[in-house]
């Protein structure tokens, strides 16, 4: 069982540590994302830089990293003795910290999503409303996405699920953290936002 966890621990963190961005950027679109925007490798610096169809590929693939990494002790038949989230949680690893990007990375958001998709997929819809939802309140991802890894961590805590709630929690300190200069442009009224909801719509009104 040992060789197990760590196979799967070691799968889950290569899969994590797939610079998606990077890689679409550099070999299909010919740019460093890394250059570009706020130069981050993650989903929304790709839409920003790269496009909606590199950012929906992105998207797509980065959270599909985490769900993969999390279905691992489902495949192997061993989850009732392994908890998906504990594997999991080294994607989201590798994604902040990739082998493959001398350790840099994105900030986990998409890749935790998908672990939550394997895990618990009402929660992961959940989730996905709650973004939504902060997102056409707020037109910021960054605090779109803050508030919904923190949502989870709560939620978790309500239902007594504490695996989850320890997990969600390390998420949140990981995804609080690689955001904190967003924190300050939020609190400084400059964070970049998306061209539609409430926020940009009271931006936008007040400098005309």
């Amino acid at each position: 069982m040992i060789f197990k966890i760590i196979g799967m621990i070691i799968i889950a963190y290569l899969l994590g540590s797939i610079p998606t961005g990077l890689w679409i950027g550099k070999y299909i679109y010919h740019k460093d994302i890394r250059k570009l925007g706020s130069g981050n490798i993650g989903t929304t610096n790709t839409f920003r830089t790269l496009g909606f169809k590199a950012g929906v590929v992105v998207l797509i693939i980065d959270v599909l990293k985490g769900t993969l990494a999390a279905s691992q002790p489902y495949f192997l038949g061993v989850s009732g003795t392994v908890n998906p989230l504990l594997i999991g949680l080294f994607a989201s690893l590798g994604h902040t910290a990739s082998i493959f990007d001398n350790f840099q990375g994105g900030k986990a958001v998409a890749t935790s999503a998908g672990i939550l998709l394997a895990y618990n997929p009402l929660l992961f819809l959940i989730a996905c409303l709650i973004f939504i939802a902060v997102l056409c309140l707020t037109s910021m991802v960054s605090m779109a996405s803050m508030i919904g890894i923190s949502a989870i961590f709560v939620i978790a805590l309500f239902i007594h699920d504490w695996i989850l709630s320890i997990v969600a929690g390390i998420l949140t300190a990981i995804v609080v953290y690689r955001h904190v200069s967003n924190i300050q442009r939020i609190l400084s009224g400059k964070e970049s936002m998306v061209s539609f909801g409430l926020g940009y719509y009271l931006r936008q009104k007040k400098h005309k």
